[in-house]
Protein backbone atom coordinates (compact mmCIF):
# COMPACT_ATOMS: atom_id res chain seq x y z
CA UNK A 1 0.00 0.00 0.00
CA UNK A 2 1.24 3.47 -0.85
CA UNK A 3 1.26 6.05 1.92
CA UNK A 4 1.41 9.74 1.22
CA UNK A 5 0.50 11.54 4.42
CA UNK A 6 1.36 14.94 2.97
CA UNK A 7 2.81 16.55 -0.09
CA UNK A 8 4.49 19.89 -0.64
CA UNK A 9 3.31 22.38 -3.21
CA UNK A 10 4.80 25.79 -4.02
CA UNK A 11 3.29 28.54 -1.88
CA UNK A 12 4.32 31.09 -4.52
CA UNK A 13 3.79 30.08 -8.16
CA UNK A 14 3.93 32.79 -10.80
CA UNK A 15 4.67 32.32 -14.48
CA UNK A 16 4.30 35.24 -16.87
CA UNK A 17 5.74 38.36 -18.43
CA UNK A 18 7.52 40.70 -15.98
CA UNK A 19 7.25 38.36 -12.97
CA UNK A 20 10.82 39.14 -11.83
CA UNK A 21 9.90 42.75 -11.09
CA UNK A 22 7.41 41.60 -8.45
CA UNK A 23 9.93 39.43 -6.57
CA UNK A 24 10.25 41.80 -3.61
CA UNK A 25 6.52 42.06 -3.02
CA UNK A 26 6.10 38.28 -3.35
CA UNK A 27 8.78 37.61 -0.73
CA UNK A 28 7.56 40.32 1.64
CA UNK A 29 4.00 38.98 1.46
CA UNK A 30 5.29 35.66 2.87
CA UNK A 31 7.40 37.32 5.57
CA UNK A 32 10.64 36.40 3.79
CA UNK A 33 12.31 39.73 4.48
CA UNK A 34 15.92 38.56 5.03
CA UNK A 35 17.21 36.55 2.10
CA UNK A 36 20.27 35.13 0.40
CA UNK A 37 20.42 35.67 -3.37
CA UNK A 38 22.49 33.38 -5.60
CA UNK A 39 22.85 34.10 -9.32
CA UNK A 40 24.10 31.89 -12.09
CA UNK A 41 27.44 32.76 -13.64
CA UNK A 42 27.31 36.13 -15.41
CA UNK A 43 23.73 36.91 -14.45
CA UNK A 44 24.29 39.72 -11.94
CA UNK A 45 25.16 42.00 -14.85
CA UNK A 46 21.95 40.99 -16.64
CA UNK A 47 19.41 40.94 -13.83
CA UNK A 48 21.08 42.25 -10.66
CA UNK A 49 19.71 45.79 -10.87
CA UNK A 50 16.15 44.60 -11.52
CA UNK A 51 16.29 42.21 -8.60
CA UNK A 52 17.78 44.71 -6.16
CA UNK A 53 15.30 47.43 -7.18
CA UNK A 54 12.40 45.05 -6.58
CA UNK A 55 13.72 43.88 -3.19
CA UNK A 56 14.57 47.38 -1.98
CA UNK A 57 11.11 48.63 -2.93
CA UNK A 58 9.55 45.93 -0.74
CA UNK A 59 12.00 46.39 2.17
CA UNK A 60 13.52 42.94 1.71
CA UNK A 61 17.06 42.75 3.11
CA UNK A 62 19.73 40.96 1.10
CA UNK A 63 22.13 39.22 3.50
CA UNK A 64 24.28 37.59 0.83
CA UNK A 65 24.56 38.31 -2.88
CA UNK A 66 26.83 36.28 -5.12
CA UNK A 67 27.31 34.44 -8.38
CA UNK A 68 27.72 30.69 -8.15
CA UNK A 69 29.24 28.32 -10.69
CA UNK A 70 29.65 25.05 -8.84
CA UNK A 71 27.55 22.00 -8.08
CA UNK A 72 30.24 20.09 -6.18
CA UNK A 73 28.43 18.77 -3.12
CA UNK A 74 31.25 19.69 -0.74
CA UNK A 75 31.09 23.30 -1.97
CA UNK A 76 27.33 23.49 -1.51
CA UNK A 77 27.52 22.01 1.99
CA UNK A 78 30.16 24.60 2.89
CA UNK A 79 28.05 27.45 1.49
CA UNK A 80 24.95 26.16 3.27
CA UNK A 81 26.52 26.09 6.71
CA UNK A 82 28.05 29.52 6.28
CA UNK A 83 24.71 31.16 5.47
CA UNK A 84 23.82 34.10 7.75
CA UNK A 85 21.79 32.95 10.75
CA UNK A 86 19.12 35.59 10.02
CA UNK A 87 18.40 34.17 6.56
CA UNK A 88 14.74 33.34 6.02
CA UNK A 89 15.05 32.04 2.45
CA UNK A 90 17.51 31.11 -0.29
CA UNK A 91 16.74 32.57 -3.73
CA UNK A 92 18.42 31.12 -6.85
CA UNK A 93 18.26 32.96 -10.17
CA UNK A 94 19.68 31.24 -13.23
CA UNK A 95 20.12 27.87 -14.87
CA UNK A 96 20.33 24.33 -13.57
CA UNK A 97 23.56 24.72 -11.59
CA UNK A 98 22.52 27.57 -9.34
CA UNK A 99 18.97 26.20 -8.99
CA UNK A 100 20.32 22.83 -7.82
CA UNK A 101 22.88 24.47 -5.52
CA UNK A 102 20.33 26.75 -3.87
CA UNK A 103 17.78 23.99 -3.59
CA UNK A 104 20.19 21.69 -1.77
CA UNK A 105 21.59 24.41 0.49
CA UNK A 106 18.07 25.44 1.52
CA UNK A 107 17.20 21.78 2.14
CA UNK A 108 20.22 21.33 4.43
CA UNK A 109 19.36 24.45 6.41
CA UNK A 110 15.60 23.82 6.43
CA UNK A 111 14.93 27.15 4.73
CA UNK A 112 12.34 28.01 2.09
CA UNK A 113 13.80 27.89 -1.42
CA UNK A 114 12.76 30.30 -4.17
CA UNK A 115 13.41 29.00 -7.68
CA UNK A 116 13.74 31.58 -10.48
CA UNK A 117 14.92 29.86 -13.68
CA UNK A 118 16.23 31.95 -16.56
CA UNK A 119 15.76 29.23 -19.16
CA UNK A 120 13.21 26.53 -19.88
CA UNK A 121 15.72 23.75 -20.49
CA UNK A 122 14.21 21.15 -18.10
CA UNK A 123 11.81 20.60 -15.21
CA UNK A 124 14.67 20.86 -12.69
CA UNK A 125 13.41 24.21 -11.42
CA UNK A 126 10.31 22.47 -10.08
CA UNK A 127 11.73 19.14 -8.92
CA UNK A 128 12.41 18.02 -5.37
CA UNK A 129 15.85 16.60 -6.13
CA UNK A 130 19.15 18.27 -7.00
CA UNK A 131 21.76 17.15 -9.51
CA UNK A 132 25.16 17.64 -7.86
CA UNK A 133 28.72 16.46 -8.38
CA UNK A 134 29.46 13.73 -5.85
CA UNK A 135 33.03 12.40 -6.10
CA UNK A 136 33.21 13.89 -9.58
CA UNK A 137 30.01 12.31 -10.90
CA UNK A 138 26.63 13.91 -11.49
CA UNK A 139 24.34 12.41 -8.86
CA UNK A 140 20.71 13.07 -7.98
CA UNK A 141 20.40 13.86 -4.28
CA UNK A 142 17.22 14.47 -2.28
CA UNK A 143 16.13 18.02 -1.61
CA UNK A 144 12.71 19.62 -1.33
CA UNK A 145 10.19 21.14 -3.70
CA UNK A 146 10.61 24.90 -3.98
CA UNK A 147 8.58 27.09 -1.63
CA UNK A 148 8.30 29.55 -4.49
CA UNK A 149 8.60 29.25 -8.27
CA UNK A 150 8.72 32.46 -10.27
CA UNK A 151 9.32 32.34 -14.02
CA UNK A 152 9.52 35.48 -16.12
CA UNK A 153 8.58 34.57 -19.70
CA UNK A 154 10.23 37.77 -20.90
CA UNK A 155 13.57 36.37 -19.70
CA UNK A 156 12.88 32.88 -21.04
CA UNK A 157 12.10 34.36 -24.46
CA UNK A 158 15.48 36.13 -24.66
CA UNK A 159 17.48 32.97 -23.85
CA UNK A 160 19.00 31.06 -26.81
CA UNK A 161 16.43 28.87 -28.58
CA UNK A 162 18.39 25.72 -27.71
CA UNK A 163 17.14 26.04 -24.13
CA UNK A 164 13.53 26.10 -25.32
CA UNK A 165 14.18 23.03 -27.47
CA UNK A 166 15.68 21.32 -24.42
CA UNK A 167 12.57 22.11 -22.40
CA UNK A 168 10.39 20.72 -25.18
CA UNK A 169 12.37 17.48 -25.16
CA UNK A 170 12.15 17.13 -21.38
CA UNK A 171 8.43 17.86 -21.39
CA UNK A 172 7.48 15.43 -24.17
CA UNK A 173 9.46 12.74 -22.32
CA UNK A 174 6.54 12.37 -19.91
CA UNK A 175 4.80 10.38 -22.66
CA UNK A 176 7.33 7.55 -22.43
CA UNK A 177 8.24 7.87 -18.74
CA UNK A 178 4.64 7.24 -17.67
CA UNK A 179 4.49 4.14 -19.88
CA UNK A 180 7.71 2.90 -18.26
CA UNK A 181 6.31 3.43 -14.78
CA UNK A 182 3.18 1.45 -15.58
CA UNK A 183 5.30 -1.24 -17.28
CA UNK A 184 7.53 -1.78 -14.28
CA UNK A 185 4.56 -1.88 -11.88
CA UNK A 186 3.07 -4.62 -14.06
CA UNK A 187 6.34 -6.50 -13.59
CA UNK A 188 6.15 -6.27 -9.81
CA UNK A 189 8.61 -3.42 -9.34
CA UNK A 190 7.06 -0.61 -7.34
CA UNK A 191 3.52 0.68 -7.48
CA UNK A 192 1.89 3.37 -9.59
CA UNK A 193 0.28 6.37 -7.93
CA UNK A 194 -2.68 7.07 -10.20
CA UNK A 195 -3.14 10.66 -9.07
CA UNK A 196 0.48 11.37 -9.96
CA UNK A 197 -0.06 9.73 -13.36
CA UNK A 198 -3.08 11.95 -13.93
CA UNK A 199 -1.13 15.13 -13.11
CA UNK A 200 1.82 14.22 -15.35
CA UNK A 201 -0.46 13.12 -18.18
CA UNK A 202 -2.52 16.31 -18.00
CA UNK A 203 0.70 18.35 -18.05
CA UNK A 204 2.11 16.76 -21.20
CA UNK A 205 -1.25 16.58 -23.00
CA UNK A 206 -1.96 20.24 -22.31
CA UNK A 207 1.46 21.16 -23.69
CA UNK A 208 1.40 19.11 -26.89
CA UNK A 209 -2.07 20.43 -27.78
CA UNK A 210 -1.19 24.11 -27.36
CA UNK A 211 -1.74 26.16 -30.54
CA UNK A 212 1.10 28.53 -31.42
CA UNK A 213 2.81 30.29 -34.30
CA UNK A 214 6.38 30.29 -32.95
CA UNK A 215 8.06 28.75 -29.91
CA UNK A 216 8.58 32.25 -28.53
CA UNK A 217 4.85 33.00 -28.39
CA UNK A 218 3.78 33.97 -24.89
CA UNK A 219 1.07 31.29 -24.83
CA UNK A 220 3.56 28.59 -25.90
CA UNK A 221 6.22 29.53 -23.36
CA UNK A 222 3.70 29.83 -20.55
CA UNK A 223 2.20 26.43 -21.37
CA UNK A 224 5.65 24.83 -21.55
CA UNK A 225 6.66 26.28 -18.18
CA UNK A 226 3.29 25.54 -16.54
CA UNK A 227 3.61 21.93 -17.67
CA UNK A 228 7.21 21.60 -16.49
CA UNK A 229 6.13 22.98 -13.10
CA UNK A 230 3.28 20.45 -12.94
CA UNK A 231 5.82 17.69 -13.54
CA UNK A 232 7.54 18.60 -10.29
CA UNK A 233 4.22 18.28 -8.47
CA UNK A 234 3.67 14.83 -10.03
CA UNK A 235 7.04 13.68 -8.70
CA UNK A 236 6.27 15.09 -5.26
CA UNK A 237 3.01 13.13 -5.15
CA UNK A 238 4.75 9.95 -6.29
CA UNK A 239 7.66 10.37 -3.90
CA UNK A 240 10.06 9.71 -6.78
CA UNK A 241 10.93 10.88 -10.28
CA UNK A 242 9.27 7.85 -11.89
CA UNK A 243 6.31 9.79 -13.42
CA UNK A 244 8.62 12.06 -15.40
CA UNK A 245 11.85 10.10 -15.82
CA UNK A 246 11.96 6.70 -17.48
CA UNK A 247 14.06 4.83 -20.02
CA UNK A 248 14.54 7.99 -22.10
CA UNK A 249 16.25 9.65 -19.13
CA UNK A 250 18.43 6.59 -18.54
CA UNK A 251 19.77 6.96 -22.10
CA UNK A 252 20.54 10.62 -21.46
CA UNK A 253 22.24 9.88 -18.14
CA UNK A 254 24.34 7.22 -19.88
CA UNK A 255 25.37 9.77 -22.53
CA UNK A 256 26.35 12.16 -19.71
CA UNK A 257 28.69 9.54 -18.31
CA UNK A 258 30.15 8.59 -21.70
CA UNK A 259 30.63 11.89 -23.48
CA UNK A 260 33.24 14.51 -22.72
CA UNK A 261 30.82 17.23 -23.87
CA UNK A 262 27.20 16.04 -23.54
CA UNK A 263 24.40 18.04 -25.13
CA UNK A 264 21.73 19.78 -23.07
CA UNK A 265 19.77 17.33 -20.94
CA UNK A 266 16.44 17.88 -22.69
CA UNK A 267 17.97 17.55 -26.16
CA UNK A 268 19.34 14.09 -25.35
CA UNK A 269 16.13 13.15 -23.55
CA UNK A 270 14.02 14.28 -26.50
CA UNK A 271 15.85 12.09 -29.00
CA UNK A 272 15.65 9.16 -26.57
CA UNK A 273 11.91 9.83 -26.11
CA UNK A 274 11.32 9.36 -29.83
CA UNK A 275 13.30 6.09 -29.72
CA UNK A 276 11.39 4.76 -26.73
CA UNK A 277 7.98 5.89 -27.99
CA UNK A 278 8.57 3.70 -31.05
CA UNK A 279 9.83 0.81 -28.90
CA UNK A 280 6.73 1.14 -26.70
CA UNK A 281 4.56 1.58 -29.80
CA UNK A 282 2.93 4.48 -28.03
CA UNK A 283 2.26 8.00 -29.38
CA UNK A 284 5.46 8.14 -31.43
CA UNK A 285 3.64 9.97 -34.25
CA UNK A 286 2.69 12.72 -31.76
CA UNK A 287 6.27 12.94 -30.49
CA UNK A 288 7.60 13.21 -34.04
CA UNK A 289 4.99 15.84 -34.95
CA UNK A 290 5.82 18.05 -31.95
CA UNK A 291 9.55 17.83 -32.67
CA UNK A 292 9.01 18.58 -36.35
CA UNK A 293 6.62 21.50 -35.88
CA UNK A 294 8.65 23.22 -33.15
CA UNK A 295 11.94 22.93 -35.04
CA UNK A 296 13.44 20.55 -32.44
CA UNK A 297 14.56 18.10 -35.14
CA UNK A 298 16.07 20.88 -37.26
CA UNK A 299 18.16 21.99 -34.29
CA UNK A 300 19.23 18.43 -33.41
CA UNK A 301 20.40 17.88 -36.99
CA UNK A 302 22.96 20.69 -36.57
CA UNK A 303 24.60 18.97 -33.59
CA UNK A 304 26.02 15.98 -35.46
CA UNK A 305 25.36 13.62 -32.56
CA UNK A 306 26.65 10.09 -33.16
CA UNK A 307 24.63 6.98 -33.77
CA UNK A 308 27.28 4.87 -32.02
CA UNK A 309 26.96 6.91 -28.81
CA UNK A 310 23.24 6.17 -28.61
CA UNK A 311 23.85 2.46 -29.24
CA UNK A 312 26.30 2.35 -26.32
CA UNK A 313 24.01 4.44 -24.11
CA UNK A 314 21.08 2.08 -24.69
CA UNK A 315 23.19 -0.86 -23.50
CA UNK A 316 24.41 1.12 -20.48
CA UNK A 317 20.96 2.44 -19.54
CA UNK A 318 19.84 -0.35 -17.14
CA UNK A 319 22.99 0.07 -15.05
CA UNK A 320 22.14 3.73 -14.37
CA UNK A 321 19.21 2.71 -12.16
CA UNK A 322 19.41 -1.07 -11.65
CA UNK A 323 16.59 -1.01 -9.08
CA UNK A 324 14.07 0.01 -11.73
CA UNK A 325 12.47 -2.10 -14.48
CA UNK A 326 11.84 0.11 -17.50
CA UNK A 327 11.51 -1.25 -21.02
CA UNK A 328 15.27 -0.95 -21.42
CA UNK A 329 15.85 -3.27 -18.48
CA UNK A 330 14.77 -6.10 -20.80
CA UNK A 331 17.19 -7.23 -23.51
CA UNK A 332 14.55 -7.62 -26.22
CA UNK A 333 13.56 -3.96 -25.93
CA UNK A 334 17.19 -2.82 -25.85
CA UNK A 335 17.78 -4.69 -29.09
CA UNK A 336 14.64 -3.12 -30.59
CA UNK A 337 15.85 0.33 -29.56
CA UNK A 338 19.28 -0.23 -31.12
CA UNK A 339 17.73 -1.50 -34.34
CA UNK A 340 15.71 1.70 -34.53
CA UNK A 341 18.85 3.79 -34.08
CA UNK A 342 20.44 1.92 -36.97
CA UNK A 343 17.48 1.91 -39.37
CA UNK A 344 14.83 4.51 -38.52
CA UNK A 345 14.61 7.14 -41.26
CA UNK A 346 14.22 10.05 -38.84
CA UNK A 347 17.13 8.96 -36.66
CA UNK A 348 19.36 8.40 -39.67
CA UNK A 349 18.84 12.08 -40.55
CA UNK A 350 19.65 13.47 -37.10
CA UNK A 351 22.33 11.05 -35.87
CA UNK A 352 25.60 10.84 -37.77
CA UNK A 353 26.90 7.39 -38.67
CA UNK A 354 30.53 6.74 -37.74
Amino acid sequence: MQKNDSISIPVILKIGNGVLDGLGNDLAAEGLTDVVIWFGNGLIDLFGDRVMTSLKGASVNVLEYRELDTVAIEDIISFAFSLPSRAKAVVSIGGGKVIDAGKYAAFLKKLPFISIPTSSSSDGFSSSSASLLVEGRRTSVPAKLAYGILVDTEIIRTAPEKFIYSGIGDMVAKITSLYDWIFEAEHGVGEVNHFSVMIAKKAVNSFVRTPYETIKDEVFLKELLDSLAMSGIANEIAGSSAPTSGSEHLISHALDKMLEMPQLHGIQVGIATYIMAKVQNHRYARVDAVFTQTGFWDYVETLQMKQSDFLKAIDMAPSIKPHRHTYLHEEAYREAAKELVRTDERLQRVLAAD
